[in-house]
């Protein structure tokens, strides 16, 4: 008797929650909009964004409400602060095409090149995202050529470019590894002819003369020695060049 009086007690707690969550819910669905975008955005301040993206995803389908852009814009936000760039691109992306007009559109163009740049991986394997946030912050700074975030976009350029580079140094080093040497020196010259003064053009100079010496192209391998010395001397790297020069002529 007892034991059936707990399960009656229990079933009907059971129901009670379950009618109030529907309760819950019906009372969202009905809720004015101006109130549904309020709680969105007191959720959005206290970062429980996986609380606001619903309120904003509803305001969004109504497509007719005043608040509809910004819940968009808000939407992507949302996403972009929990890291999730994929989505967060997505929702930049609608923001675009469905309001072109809105008061700040430039920082969805500009999010679409941060949400590639976070995407993209690292230079030892494909850099197909690192060209799109190249092609995103061109289209932002062609688009908005005196918004304040430029210098921003610039320097993110900037940062695809180097990835882009090491990319090149690392599939060169691969075809080093690999003997194929003529591969190898595509890479690598690519990367010394921008005569900059880095690891990069360090250790493609390094590489690029060690094939050349190994090849016994004395007159490529003076030539490559001698700038990687003019510019290295004082590295660890040196001392190994020059011993292995001297081994080989």
């Amino acid at each position: 008797m007892k034991r059936n009086l707990v399960l009656i007690i229990l079933g009907a707690i059971f129901v009670l929650t379950l009618l109030s969550g529907c309760s819950g819910n019906k009372a969202k669905v009905y809720m004015p909009v101006k109130q549904k975008m309020q709680m969105a955005d007191d959720f959005f301040a206290i970062k429980k964004y996986h609380k606001a993206i619903p309120l904003y995803t509803d305001i969004v389908f109504e497509r007719n409400s005043k608040y509809t852009a910004k819940a968009q814009m808000q939407l992507a936000e949302c996403f972009f602060k929990q890291n999730k760039f994929l989505s967060a691109r997505f929702e930049y992306e609608e923001m675009i095409r469905l309001f072109g007009d809105y008061d700040d559109i430039a920082r969805a163009y500009f999010q679409i090149g941060v949400c590639n740049y976070e995407n993209s991986l690292s230079p030892h394997y494909t850099q197909e995202e690192t060209l799109q946030a190249i092609d995103a912050f061109e289209t932002f700074i062609e688009k908005f050529p005196f918004d304040g975030r430029k210098a921003e976009a610039i320097t993110f350029i900037n940062k695809c470019n180097i990835k882009l580079l090491e990319k090149k140094y690392y599939n060169g080093y691969a075809y080093y590894k690999l003997s194929d040497y003529s591969a190898a020196l595509m890479y690598f010259d690519e990367i010394i002819e921008l005569g900059n003064n880095n690891d990069m053009d360090m250790n493609s100079l390094y590489y690029a003369s060690r094939i050349f010496i190994f090849r016994k192209d004395a007159g490529n391998a003076d030539k490559y020695v001698e700038k990687f010395m003019s510019k290295y001397s004082n590295t660890k790297l040196a001392p190994k060049l020059q011993k292995y020069y001297n081994k080989k002529f």
